[in-house]
């Protein structure tokens, strides 16, 4: 629950911006703020374990977080960057079954959290706020498959440049040149998050870095302009 007046302004700043909640009555809205409770992580700390059987959901209030998935041999995929106003954990909250991926906070962070009971029992006050959910998941679930068709027609040059012009819009920023700094990922991740082998997409990125489209620093990326406006970003 939350205990302060700065808590409650603070969920409230975000709650309407999420799609969960956006057709909610403001009655049953006020109500649902009152229903949060406030989660403080620090940098790298574990906030929802791959197989662990939590329910919350988490909507970011300060800070940035990372979904990965872990192979059977322990090493990390980075799925995709979340940032202030995304939720995480909406699948586990409507089905009660066990998570599908690891979230870590990258950076120090901040979440409203809303315990699945809680949701019920919005539920039960408010039918509106299950067809919202309902459209929730349908975005997420179209969202998904449109960049799975959309991969489908790229070769492994395309697909990392698409994706290399999606962290830009995410995380870039601007360097001398126009370059874009982005976060520095391994092949084996860029590999994973593109559905390419490992070996194909160490190969394009060599030529890409060749080509001057990207230099490849200790810890980061430089991704040159034309990059971020290519037709099939």
């Amino acid at each position: 629950m939350l205990h302060s007046k700065d808590e409650r302004e603070l969920v409230e700043k975000f709650i309407n911006g999420v799609i969960l909640f956006r057709g909610i009555t403001e009655k049953y809205l006020k109500q649902l703020v009152d229903d949060f409770s406030i989660l403080q992580a620090a940098k790298n700390e574990v906030i929802i374990v791959q197989e662990d059987t939590s329910t919350d959901l988490y909507i970011i209030l300060r800070g940035k977080v990372k979904v990965t998935l872990l192979s059977e041999e322990g090493e990390e995929y980075i799925l995709t960057d979340l940032y202030a106003g995304d939720c995480f954990g909406e699948m586990s909250l409507i089905d009660g079954k066990p998570r599908c991926a690891t979230v870590v906070a990258v950076e120090v962070s901040t979440f409203a959290v809303l315990k699945r009971e809680r949701l019920i029992e919005a539920l039960k006050r408010d039918p509106i706020l299950a067809l919202d959910l309902l459209s929730t998941l349908v975005q997420k679930l179209r969202k998904a498959t449109e960049r799975e068709e959309g991969l489908a027609f790229l070769d492994i040059r395309e697909r990392l440049l698409k994706l290399f012009g999606e962290l830009i819009r995410e995380e870039g920023k601007k360097e001398e040149a126009g370059f874009f700094r982005i976060a520095k990922r391994t092949q084996k991740e860029l590999a994973i998050r593109i559905g390419a082998s490992r070996e194909g997409t160490s190969q394009v990125l060599r030529s890409l870095v060749s080509e001057k489209l990207i230099m490849e620093k200790d810890t980061f990326f430089l991704i040159a302009p034309s990059v971020h406006t290519e037709d099939f970003e």
